[in-house]
């Protein structure tokens, strides 16, 4: 209004109706609770399989480094899996047996096969013995066991049956993608054979033949470990909900002393 006169008091700007009612602000509170509670336990569960790959490592690295131990017979068969026998330095003695069979192997030395030759222990059972990596260009002579008794040492790893990432092995035209210990079986007719097979350390006298294959104690031991990375995302998940939370409830304060 122009001219003399007490000004009145000005309209409720469009900002103070968009206070929320009890019903919403507690939907809203409800919905910021589940959110941060959410992503706190998802963080709490990161850490507690953190611990858990920690101690995991660190037991597969006391088994490689470990003295080696006879290998599982026929007996502790049963009790074999990955967590309670992968990697263990194991020791076996006997003949190999003919024949071998080549898995596509990818590593430090290039492209090539894994040899695996069937080993007929002294204790009465067959086990499969990687002996090494031969490149592409391989020779028949570099596949031949050699003969007598033999003592290997090596590490236990436990089947890959199926194949590799999308590729399956092919017993019928002899393609090998993975380490298939039954299907190899089964494939060679070798019979009952242990449910594992050894990874073969290099051998003693490579050093001064650097050149000769099989080459091996090749094995990659690597446990992908991205918890901590995962924990910190969930909390801070969690943190930004809880931030979220409070700037919307400052503002809903604001709000509605503004109407008072």
């Amino acid at each position: 209004m122009i001219g003399g006169g007490r000004p009145g008091r000005a309209p409720p700007s469009p900002r103070d109706d968009r206070a929320r009612g009890p019903r919403s602000l507690a939907a809203l509170a409800l919905g910021f609770a589940i959110l941060i509670a959410g992503f706190a336990a998802l963080g709490v569960w990161q850490v507690e399989r953190l611990h858990w790959k920690l101690d995991l490592i660190a037991r597969v690295d006391a088994r490689i480094h470990a003295a080696p131990v006879p290998a599982p017979g026929p007996a502790d068969w049963r009790s074999i899996t990955a967590k309670s026998a992968a990697y263990r330095h194991v020791a076996v003695e006997g003949r190999y047996r003919p024949g071998a069979t080549l898995v596509l192997a990818n590593t430090d030395l290039g492209p090539g096969f894994w040899v695996l030759s069937p080993l007929e222990a002294t204790r009465g059972f067959t086990v499969l013995v990687n002996r090494g990596f031969v490149g592409q260009d391989h020779t028949p002579a570099m596949l031949a066991p050699p003969a007598g008794t033999q003592r290997v040492t090596g590490l236990l790893r436990v089947t890959e049956p199926g194949g590799a990432f999308l590729r399956h092995n092919d017993p019928a035209h002899d393609r090998w993608y993975s380490r298939d210990v039954a299907a190899i079986a089964r494939a060679r007719g070798l019979g009952t054979v242990a449910p594992y097979f050894i990874d073969a350390d290099r051998a003693a006298d490579h050093a001064a033949n650097p050149r000769a294959m099989p080459v091996g104690g090749l094995t990659v031991v690597h446990f992908r470990n991205a918890h901590l990375v995962y924990a910190i995302t969930w909390f801070a998940l969690a943190l930004l909900s809880a931030g979220g939370a409070f700037i919307v409830f400052r503002a809903e304060r604001r709000l509605r002393r503004g109407r008072g």
